[in-house]
């Protein structure tokens, strides 16, 4: 099916990751030409490059915490191909020790809310300049099923992803919409969310290797399997479609294999005696 993507230009923070480069790949076989941002991972996304060619690519590194290093980035994409025209904000972290919130120290709470959502914030301001001056654009969001049933252990992480998949992705599809309006060929500005589930990339392996573990986590699913990148990346690639998803706007996509929810407790935590309700005195 026609994407219409070729020649569009794609900017995917957080390339050099699993979800990332998937993303990447699936943009360079549409015909895409794709900025690869990368923090720390410059070596990664420059190997990535050179798997994509002939796609163009081009790979720019910056800290996007940082504003100078946003304008950076993205003057680096204006200069090599003249405009952006998708921005998916991927790019984030997550601390893989679980840390129950009345342990977490001020520290890591404001870290992740700046790896996260501060980055986010940033990397969408500064891609609105360039739809303003366009009038055209749309943005894709990467946030997390933590946002959607959050995650015990991993507060910071939830919260952060939440205010991306809800507060920001509803309010951006109002304010983008009029800097790229409606016209009778063009769909208008949009912005979506899309909300991986357990997934296997490189951060997750050290959990993903305990056969326990994989068991509890697919017994939340419909479909009791864990996603893969690239089951992402096609859903990322949907809603940066034009063609595909042109009157898709404000949506939150959940890839997770029709997840329900996650365990509170596991069942040799529950007293059956509690569980069952108490007898009630005759009336």
């Amino acid at each position: 099916m026609n994407t219409d993507l070729r020649d569009k230009v794609v900017l995917v923070t957080g390339a050099s990751g699993g979800m990332g480069s998937a993303m990447a790949r699936a943009f360079a076989e549409e015909g895409a030409r794709v900025v690869l941002h990368a923090n720390s991972g410059k070596d990664r996304a420059l190997r990535l490059a050179r798997e994509l060619a002939p796609a163009e690519s081009l790979v720019v590194v910056g800290d996007l915490r940082r504003e100078a290093a946003v304008k950076r980035v993205f003057a680096a994409a204006l200069k090599r191909f003249g405009r952006v025209d998708v921005l998916v904000a991927n790019a984030g972290a997550w601390e893989t020790r679980d840390v129950a919130l009345k342990d977490m120290s001020l520290r890591q709470w404001r870290a992740t809310q700046e790896a996260v959502l501060t980055s986010a914030f940033l990397s969408v301001r500064e891609f609105l300049g360039c739809v303003g001056r366009q009038g055209r654009g749309n943005v894709v969001l990467i946030g997390s099923t933590a946002a959607v049933f959050g995650e015990a252990g991993h507060a910071d992480y939830a919260a952060a992803k939440a205010a991306m998949a809800y507060g920001l992705t509803r309010t951006l599809k109002n304010e983008i919409a009029r800097l790229a309006p409606r016209t009778r060929d063009y769909s208008g500005g949009r912005a979506n969310c899309v909300c991986p589930g357990w997934t296997v990339v490189p951060r997750n392996v050290g959990k993903l290797g305990d056969v326990g573990m994989v068991r509890r986590v697919t017994a939340t699913m419909a479909l009791p399997k864990l996603g893969r990148p690239e089951d992402v990346a096609n859903s990322v690639v949907f809603l940066a479609s034009d063609r595909l998803a042109g009157h898709v706007t404000g949506q939150v996509v959940t890839v997770a294999g029709g997840m329900e929810g996650r365990w509170l407790w596991r069942p040799d935590e529950v007293d059956p005696e509690l569980a069952l309700p108490a007898a009630q005195e005759p009336r």
